[in-house]
């Protein structure tokens, strides 16, 4: 497609940086890849699709998404994550939308639907709908939130992103376990900028949260019907939710003890 930049952060990602570049063969203008000192297959693969590997240290998920974003040169930029590949029916979709150039002036953006993959099929339940800005007009967007949850949003004035049809795919692990360790290493890093903000943590919410966060999977996103796998996603979920409330606690009475 013409006019179509892809956006991509990565380092070490050879796992799946496969799928991610297979999803985008013959598609966009351009590929631009913020690579953080990959020592694995990941770089020799970005090349070997085209891709533009622009090294880069690592300045958290929120600045260095921001970098890659003005890196890419195209009216239209897709941002992506190294483990995240287009299906074909969203890739249809985009198509619609930005083909023969005539977006209206007034679109700036495009929401798409993030869907975890894990274990032979999709989770349809757990964590959906996921919708995130990822295909926004150039100069129209900026990346925020607090690491490591950072979200892609349009600049003020620039009214309301469109929803488009079709899957975002997820390969965000290959097992639970890892899973689980990486939601503790996230719940730490949110509570980091939570605590810079001012933020406290208390024993209520440390109580209180963790089951909140797995009855809102279960119940109210129905993880249930993803059977087996939908339990392990609302778990990792307080998991997260646990870790970042002690973390807060711990950041704040280190803070109490040095005063």
């Amino acid at each position: 497609m013409t006019g179509l930049s892809i956006a991509i952060v990565c380092k070490n990602n050879q796992a799946t940086i496969g799928r991610t570049l297979e999803s985008l063969r013959g598609w966009a203008d351009e590929i631009v890849a913020l690579d953080n000192g990959s020592t694995d297959q990941t770089i020799p693969m970005l090349e070997a699709a085209g891709a533009r590997v622009v090294p880069t240290e690592w300045l958290g998920h929120v600045k260095t998404k921001q970098k890659a974003l003005d890196e890419a040169k195209g009216p239209w930029v897709l941002c992506l994550d190294s483990d995240e590949s287009v299906e074909p029916d969203l890739r249809e979709s985009i198509e619609r939308a930005l083909g023969g150039g005539a977006v209206r002036e007034d679109v700036h953006g495009f929401r798409v639907n993030r869907k975890v993959w894990y274990a032979g099929g999709f989770l349809n339940h757990a964590w959906q709908p996921e919708w995130r800005l990822r295909l926004v007009r150039r100069g129209s967007a900026a990346w925020g939130g607090i690491d490591p949850h950072d979200e892609l949003r349009l600049l003020e004035g620039r009214g309301r992103p469109i929803d488009l049809p079709g899957t975002l795919r997820h390969d965000a692990f290959d097992d639970f376990a890892d899973f689980l360790v990486k939601q503790v290493q996230y719940g730490k890093i949110t509570a980091r900028g939570l605590h810079a903000q001012g933020k406290r943590g208390g024993v209520l919410r440390l109580v209180t949260s963790p089951p909140g966060a797995f009855l809102k999977q279960m119940i109210l996103k129905q993880a249930f019907l993803d059977g087996w796998r939908g339990w392990l996603a609302a778990t990792a979920t307080a998991v997260a939710a646990a870790a970042k409330h002690a973390a807060l606690i711990e950041m704040g009475r280190k803070g109490k003890a040095e005063n």
